[in-house]
Formats: structure tokens, C-alpha cells, sequence
């Protein structure tokens, strides 16, 4: 779908795991942005300030490889939200 002024939309995949899904109350979405930073930002927009906050503690994959926020995004492409995993069994 074009936006206004001809360009292209994008929608890539987010994924979203844990703390990031239960904030969300989704594991999936289609983000229409251009680079990772940009996709987190609709999602905030979309699922707030608690998801906000998990994303500012979580790694973030693009196609399963690590990511920052200026990194180009595609239609076919996956955004992933990996929060950090707690609690397992110490000795």
C-alpha cells in the first residue's frame, strides 16, 4: 500500500516473547515501519508504556540476528523481542 507522496509501506513481522507477549497480549503483529527502531516505536505506541519499559530491557533480533534500532527493516523480514529470562535452580 503507498503512502501518500508514492512511497512504499512496509510491514514486517513482530514477534514478541514472555514479558513482551503478556504486555502485548499478542505474540504476533505487522508493524509498518522502515528500520527496527521504527518498529518498536509503533509498538509502543500500540501496547504502551509497560512494553515500553520490557523492550528497553530485552534484546532485539532481526531474522535472528542481532539488531539495533538503525537497522533496515523489510516486508519479509522479523522483528523479535526477547526479553531476559528469570528465576531456574541455583546450588
Amino acid at each position: 500500500m503507498p503512502r501518500p507522496g508514492g512511497t512504499l509501506t512496509l510491514m514486517a513481522t513482530l514477534r514478541l516473547f514472555a514479558a513482551a507477549r503478556e504486555a502485548a497480549g499478542t505474540g504476533r503483529a505487522t508493524v509498518e515501519a522502515g528500520t527496527v527502531g521504527a518498529v518498536l516505536y509503533e509498538a509502543t505506541a500500540r501496547y504502551g508504556e509497560q512494553f515500553s519499559a520490557i523492550c528497553a530491557q530485552s534484546r532485539i533480533w532481526l531474522n535472528g540476528e542481532p539488531a539495533n534500532a538503525d537497522t533496515p527493516v523489510g516486508e519479509s523480514d522479523e522483528v523479535a523481542v526477547l526479553p531476559p529470562v528469570s528465576g531456574g535452580a541455583t546450588r
